[in-house]
């Protein structure tokens, strides 16, 4: 992966742990944008536009969930995938970030190289240049280079983790995909859980609506999805 066109912003109050996160990640190929509070991401993000954002959740004046639902809410920036940092190390609040759609979710303290890697899974599955760019199956129509997803017809919002998901199983209709392939492919190997891979597939389901059946849970081995053609 050519990490050299990709810039990742951090957001986090802590100057040394945006200092700390920032170095490794320019360590490792990428460019940084700094931020130390969430107005001031914000406006960062939709001006700049980066690959991927590092967020803080326990941010001063603007919160770092109010920080994501700006993003999710402005066209510029919808589509960046999040990584979520907090100290709070309850599941609630992991369970809550996944609900809210965030794509990654770290607990502080946390290893600087970790995140590094949870940050190259990200963009390693972001469209490259040169692929196809839309996958259709049924009334699916996917562009892979807006990370759009169409049911017939009309705009599902979903984001990019969400996206990337259905995308995958879509491309290997008919067939299981292995939880641990969909672990590697959307997360990077070791980077997500059985619990954050149902949440996201429970919140696709749930944006599908009635197509929603179309998705199978193989039970404790992966997911497939069904064209509507050969379920009929």
């Amino acid at each position: 992966m050519d990490t050299a066109q990709h810039t990742v912003l951090v957001i986090d109050d802590e100057i040394d742990v945006v200092d700390l996160v920032c170095f490794n990640l320019e360590k490792a190929g990428l460019r940084t944008l700094k931020a130390y509070n969430g107005r001031d991401g914000l406006k960062l993000a939709q001006h700049d536009r980066p690959s991927a954002i590092v967020l803080d959740l326990m941010l001063p004046g603007m919160h770092g969930f109010q920080v994501f639902d700006g993003l999710k809410q402005d066209s510029r920036t919808k589509e960046i995938p999040v990584i979520m940092v907090t100290a709070k190390a309850e599941v609630s609040d992991r369970i809550a970030g996944l609900k809210a759609g965030v794509d990654d979710y770290v607990t502080k303290p946390f290893s600087p190289k970790e995140l590094v890697l949870r940050v190259q899974a990200l963009l390693k599955s972001l469209p490259e240049t040169g692929i196809e760019t839309t996958l259709e199956s049924g009334d699916f129509f996917l562009d892979r280079s807006a990370l759009r997803c169409y049911l017939d017809g009309e705009l599902v919002n979903l984001t990019s983790t969400e996206f990337k998901l259905l995308a995958l199983l879509i491309e290997q209709a008919g067939d299981m995909v292995a939880r641990e392939t969909l672990f590697e492919k959307v997360w990077g190997k070791g980077n997500a859980t059985s619990r954050t891979l149902d949440t996201h597939l429970m919140r696709l389901r749930e944006k599908l609506g009635n197509y929603a059946q179309l998705i199978q849970n193989v039970r404790g081995k992966g997911y497939r999805y069904e064209p509507l053609e050969e379920t009929s």
